[in-house]
């Protein structure tokens, strides 16, 4: 069975390489958009990004002053003993995760109201920043995964939830998708942007989608309306904070779910910015002793 310092470990390992370390697709996608961007002062910003991801992964820095917000993706395999415990022990790591990190302190005082107005201020303990409600797959297998994606307030504020008629064409869905984010992109600031999108039945589903979509994006694998989004956000102009030419989006991910007969579809994009997604995952095999991997 896999005991919760296990579990604790693995949650704070995979917080630590989210926030300070770009994966191998992350560096391809910045340096394939170093040969695309025509303007030298929107080259000169994807060359800082890229030292900046450099300099953050050799001495475990956030790769980014806003340190964001833990999700957390648990897919636990069929062969997996773990204890009722398993919740708590992710909670532990994420806390120990955002101390080590340190995490930027984020977490407001109070209950209900006062919490919404910030009255009381926040607290300067990194750790007292709740994760997200944590997200469970099943899966087949003697593994547990945990992943952690740390997702910053700018795309937060830049993000839309909305219905789309499609009128019996899934490219309508699509294009209206692209016109949110190439709208957004303008004014999300640190681009290049990734526009990340759920498609689903209802707003709770679709905004499951858009997190799954970037549990799984990959930025050297692209589909035909990934490409297309990312196209059409490319063809404002914006370019690396604002100052490029060609590059406004380094991809996008496209998740497309359950669909209902109705004429309309929920549509949730969160218009990443040019660090996201900050995601890692740790890997434990349950073998009896439980030893784990390293971050993937």
């Amino acid at each position: 069975m896999l005991t919760s310092e296990e579990i604790s470990i693995a949650a704070r390992d995979a917080l630590i390489q989210a926030s300070t370390t770009f994966r191998p697709d992350q560096v391809e996608a910045y340096q394939q958009a170093l040969e695309r961007e025509t303007s030298p002062r929107g080259r000169w910003v994807l060359e800082q990004i890229l030292k900046n991801a450099k300099v953050a992964r050799e001495k475990k820095y956030p790769l980014c002053d806003d340190t964001g917000i833990p999700h957390v993706v648990l897919e636990i395999g069929d062969q997996v003993r773990i204890s009722g415990k398993v919740f708590q022990a992710v909670a532990e790591g994420i806390r120990e995760g955002l101390r080590a990190l340190p995490g930027r302190p984020m977490a407001v005082r109070g209950e209900g109201m006062e919490r919404l107005g910030q009255v009381l201020g926040m607290y300067d303990d990194p750790g007292m920043l709740e994760a997200a409600p944590v997200t469970v797959y099943s899966i087949s297998g003697n593994i547990l995964k945990i992943t952690v994606l740390m997702l910053g307030g700018g795309p937060e504020i830049r993000g839309k939830t909305m219905r789309v008629f499609h009128r019996h064409r899934g490219e309508n869905v699509i294009e209206e998708v692209g016109r949110w984010a190439a709208e957004a992109s303008a004014a999300l600031g640190c681009t290049p942007c990734v526009p990340i999108v759920g498609i689903g039945r209802t707003q709770y589903e679709a905004a499951a989608l858009q997190l799954a979509a970037a549990l799984e994006g990959d930025f050297t694998r692209q589909s035909p309306w990934e490409a297309k989004i990312t196209e059409m956000v490319n063809n404002t102009g914006v370019g690396p904070l604002g100052l490029g030419r060609s590059v406004t989006a380094l991809g996008s991910f496209v998740k497309i779910g359950p669909a209902r007969a109705s004429g309309v579809r929920i549509v949730s994009l969160r218009l990443g910015c040019c660090f996201d997604p900050r995601r890692a995952t740790v890997v434990l095999k349950d073998e009896g002793e439980g030893n784990g991997e390293a971050p993937v």
